[in-house]
């Protein structure tokens, strides 16, 4: 779940200014983890834990207030009700990852993905955006080539994979919906020659770029294997200590 981390760390920079290029700094002094990297860390903690979504979502956000939730999230880790609320947002995608390398057959990604996402997102599309994802990384992780992991996931979740990242950039802005960022985080994927490629060139469509790279950065880590060691000093610099522990935890655990 490193890719998936890097990911939003760079991408930090530039969600609130979004660019049309991949030519960019990959870090610098602004560059920091967010939502993304908390509620994905959350996850992995649940799972090497065995302590429910609703628990670690709650007790991970509640240490790191700051870290940017859309504000129907914020109130509900805050709150005592603890009842989804249909959400079709990427923030379902954004933290599933670990799911996709812990998982050893496509029945339990899909059955565990669909459990990380409703406690919150239990909308259709909140769901599907958590499948697609934590799928994708399974089969990536799991030896299937790029064109067998795009016939599945277009097949299986109904979405459009048949688009290049040239060709989707021109037009594509700020979407936070699942539907609308989840398969183009992974047509950058699709579209990479590498690991830091499909980062840069999710970020380059000019969208939810910490959380579109995000979910790029973990799929692209499940099939080429390496992240460079420049990111990944990066990276663990700017994570405080807890969250780097389940990290590290979570990678010896599963052989990452």
């Amino acid at each position: 779940m490193v890719g998936a981390i890097a990911g939003d760390i760079i991408g930090s920079v530039y969600e609130v200014y979004p660019i049309k290029t991949t030519e960019f700094p990959l870090f610098n002094r602004h560059s920091q983890f967010t939502d993304d990297t908390v509620l994905t860390v959350a996850v992995a903690h649940a799972i090497l834990k065995k302590v429910d979504y609703v628990t670690s979502l709650k007790t991970f956000g509640q240490k790191y207030p700051y870290a940017g939730y859309g504000a129907t999230f914020f109130h509900w880790i805050f709150s005592p009700n603890s009842q989804p609320y249909n959400s079709w947002g990427n923030g379902s995608a954004m933290r599933v990852s670990p799911i996709g390398f812990a998982c050893d057959s496509v029945e339990d990604v899909l059955a565990e993905a669909k459990k990380s996402a409703e406690v919150t997102h239990n909308h259709p599309e909140g769901i599907k955006g958590a499948q697609a994802t934590a799928l994708s990384i399974f089969l990536a992780r799991t030896g299937k080539s790029k064109e067998d992991i795009r016939q599945e996931i277009s097949e299986r979740f109904a979405y459009n994979l048949n688009r290049t990242v040239d060709e989707i950039r021109p037009a594509y802005s700020f979407d936070v919906s699942c539907q609308g960022s989840v398969p183009e985080s992974i047509i950058a994927f699709l579209d990479s020659e590498n690991f830091e490629d499909a980062v840069r060139k999710g970020i380059s469509l000019g969208g939810d770029s910490d959380t579109i790279a995000c979910i790029t950065g973990g799929i692209a880590q499940a099939f080429y294997k390496k992240i460079p060691q420049g990111i990944i000093s990066n990276v663990r610099r700017r994570l405080p200590d807890e969250l780097l522990t389940i990290v590290d935890e979570f990678n010896t655990r599963y052989g990452l």
